[in-house]
Parts: structure tokens; C-alpha cells; sequence
């Protein structure tokens, strides 16, 4: 069954000298401020709340570890792409992520959160790029399907599939509002961690 029967808040990581020690597989969720991460993590969990939602902008500043099923950890990233964040922060976030998405050997993979509304960008993209480029494994989300009609939603696909193709990512199609889709991704996660568990 597609489902976490636990889930617990572990902490908050400002540096990395405060990483928890390598001892479970690791998934990190990274997306755009309010892309609608927060929301779909409470999803994916199946909890309300556990996750905390905002309507501002850069309101996750930290790496949030919670650890699922005393098993893997799920790794929320700050939202990228905020203007108005202080550039000294902006520079920490950078120092934080590159460090972590780097050294972190037991990183299975990287959620990557989209509006499908929005065509990916050259920040978008970049991160993609720099996944691949130190081989960490892309999962592609395209959330806020339910925001568009069938046929908006189609010719919005191949217009990101096309852009996101060199990347070779798997990209599911969710609505963190709707629940469509978050299934068939949570059974790609769990095959996914526990398919690289000792």
C-alpha cells in the first residue's frame, strides 16, 4: 500500500555541520516559493498541518528533515527564486543546498516542484542542470494540474516535456488540492527509497 504510516518532524538545518548522520536514504523536495511544495508534502503524508503552509513567499529558510517510518528521511528545501529575500540569506540558502546536494551520500533522488502553469525559466532549468551534472537522481513534479482544462494542460506538457527531455527525469502530473496523481507518485517514492535500502 502507497502510504506512511509514520512521519515525524525531526529538525530544522541552518548549516551543514548540523546534518544528521548518513543513516537513512534521503529524498529532498525543491520548488519555487509558493509552488505549492508545503501543501503537497501534507499530501504525500496524508497530514494535515504537519507540514507548515504559507502564504509568504521564503517562509522555509532551512533544510526540514522529517523521518518516515523510522526508515528515510524527507528533506524540504527553502523555495527558490524569491526576489525580495536578503541576498546574504539568498547566499547561505546557496552554500546550505550546494553543500548538502553535493557531499549528501545518501540522497536517492531530488523532487523537483513546478506550476504547471508557468513554462520553466532559466533558474528552473538550472537546477535541473546541475542535478544532472553531479548525478543526482531528478524526480520531476508538475503541480496545480487542476488549475488548467485537458486541453490547456496538454499543450502546456509539451511545452515542459520538451524543455525538461535532456534531463531524462521522470515527471509525474499531481494536484496537492485534488489528491490526482499524488498516488502514483508516492509509489514511485517508496519503490524508489526503499529499492536503495541496506
Amino acid at each position: 500500500m502507497a502510504d506512511f504510516k509514520d512521519v515525524d518532524f525531526i529538525k530544522s538545518v541552518f548549516h551543514p555541520k548540523d546534518l544528521p548522520k548518513q543513516a537513512f536514504p534521503e529524498i529532498a523536495f525543491a520548488g519555487r516559493s509558493n509552488v505549492g511544495k508545503s501543501s503537497l508534502l501534507n499530501k504525500i503524508f496524508n497530514r494535515k498541518g504537519l507540514v507548515k503552509v504559507s502564504s509568504t513567499p521564503g517562509h522555509t529558510q532551512s533544510l526540514n528533515y522529517f523521518l518516515v517510518d523510522k526508515s528515510y528521511y524527507f528533506v524540504d528545501f527553502p523555495g527558490y527564486g524569491y526576489a525580495k529575500v536578503p541576498e546574504e540569506l539568498k547566499k547561505k540558502w546557496q552554500f546550505l543546498l550546494e553543500n548538502y546536494l553535493i557531499n549528501r551520500e545518501n540522497l536517492r533522488g531530488v523532487v523537483c516542484i513546478f506550476d504547471v502553469r508557468r513554462t520553466p525559466d532559466e533558474l528552473d532549468l538550472s537546477l535541473l542542470q546541475f542535478l544532472s551534472e553531479i548525478k543526482k537522481g531528478i524526480i520531476i513534479v508538475l503541480n496545480k494540474i487542476d488549475k488548467l482544462s485537458r486541453t490547456e494542460l496538454q499543450k502546456q506538457r509539451k511545452t515542459i516535456d520538451n524543455l525538461f527531455n535532456p534531463y531524462c527525469a521522470t515527471i509525474f502530473p499531481v494536484s496537492s488540492m485534488t489528491s490526482e496523481g499524488v498516488k502514483e507518485l508516492k509509489i514511485y517514492l517508496l519503490d524508489k527509497v526503499l529499492a536503495h535500502k541496506k
